[in-house]
């Protein structure tokens, strides 16, 4: 019969994971206190040093980026829209339509 994978919380690995960076016990030994493998031990410190920068990071960073990138689509549009009004402005003078626009 084969055994069941174990499912460990966020917060267990995150306490291990601050165990194993403080350095006072090896990963073996940390490993052989919970129950688990020292490679798992090593990969949760690992992954919990590579992500302790977005703790930090701001957290109006990515809606700033959102609405620059909003922005800039909307002046680009207003661009395409304003030519086409041109476009369309010109070929009603070329037929003779008398025009209602920003130029009448």
């Amino acid at each position: 019969m084969k055994n069941q994978r174990r499912k460990h919380t966020a917060e267990f690995k995150a306490r291990i994971a601050l165990e194993a960076i403080r350095g006072i016990d090896t990963l073996n030994e940390i490993a052989a206190k919970y129950e688990v493998h020292p490679v798992q031990v090593g990969n949760w410190k690992k992954e919990l040093l590579d992500r302790v920068p977005e703790l930090f990071e701001r957290k109006n960073a990515s809606k700033n980026k959102d609405e620059e990138l909003e922005r800039a689509q909307l002046e680009q549009k207003v661009g395409q829209l304003s030519m086409e009004v041109d476009w369309l402005e010109k070929k009603c003078v070329q037929l003779g339509i008398p025009g209602r626009g920003r130029n009448s």
